[in-house]
């Protein structure tokens, strides 16, 4: 028994609104997760800006006080000053994988540079009350509370997105539309 070529022609347009309709689904829904991206970067870029703030006035305070010190003072400033520029390179596209590998090196070295400071400042006790430095020291680690947080917040969402592009058959439509795999901090 044939259908009547009708009712192919139906099942043609059926078949074919289906698959329009879930590319358009897929569509949006890579969408939203590359924005969701985005989101949990501006709370982290956020953060990464108060630090670098905080540790500028540190800087302030510390260069007159300790000048014997001014290699790990320099070295923190230099680390900081890529940092930054890493990050910027990164605001503009945060789901783009090289902007963010940019940024997690340059982090960790603002990072190694930041501990060399903490660690000079957690033997200087004395240094740290008289000079009123401790409120800035408190402020900074509650910074570096809410930082590592919104890291953990856009490597989930960076993670989410990944998953969904890499899912077969949304992996076609992935790599036809350019949604190229994002990268965790």
């Amino acid at each position: 028994m044939t259908l009547p070529v009708l009712s192919w022609a139906a099942l043609g347009w059926a078949l074919a609104a289906i698959l329009l309709f879930w590319g358009i689904g897929a569509y949006n829904r890579l969408m939203r997760l590359r924005n969701a991206i985005g989101e949990a970067y501006v709370a982290l870029d956020q953060h990464m800006g108060e630090r670098a703030q905080v540790c500028t006035q540190l800087l302030e305070r510390l260069r007159p006080l300790l000048p014997s010190e001014q290699a790990t003072f320099d070295s923190l400033d230099s680390a900081q000053a890529e940092a930054q520029a890493a990050a910027q390179a990164a605001r503009a596209r945060p789901h783009a994988g090289e902007p963010v590998a940019h940024l997690a090196v340059a982090g960790a070295v603002q990072q190694a540079a930041l501990t060399r400071l903490m660690s000079l400042l957690e033997h200087q006790h004395e240094l740290r009350a008289e000079a009123g430095l401790d409120a800035l020291v408190d402020e900074l680690k509650l910074i570096e509370r809410q930082r590592a947080f919104a890291r953990q917040v856009f490597n989930q969402a960076v993670t989410q997105y990944n998953a969904a592009a890499q899912q077969f058959p949304t992996r076609v439509l992935a790599g036809l539309y350019g949604f190229a795999e994002a990268r965790t901090l």
